[in-house]
């Protein structure tokens, strides 16, 4: 059985196990979209994001609901 760990805290400066990731695949579509997407396009998709987000309703959580 493999170790479990907390992706998001140890390979914060690259993934500490290698080829035995459990997200291998994703690793590996982020490389994709990387190389194959230009910087200009990245960015043109995180304004388009943040736009959609600002104009967005507030979505409230209230305590019951939690």
């Amino acid at each position: 059985m493999e170790p479990t760990i907390d992706c998001a805290k140890a390979c914060v400066n690259g993934c500490v196990l290698g080829d035995k990731c459990p997200h291998i695949e994703h690793r590996e579509a982020t490389s994709k979209f990387i190389e194959e997407t230009s910087l200009d396009k990245m960015l043109e998709m995180a304004e388009e994001r943040l736009r959609k987000k600002m104009t967005e309703p507030p979505k409230w959580v209230l305590p019951e609901d939690v």
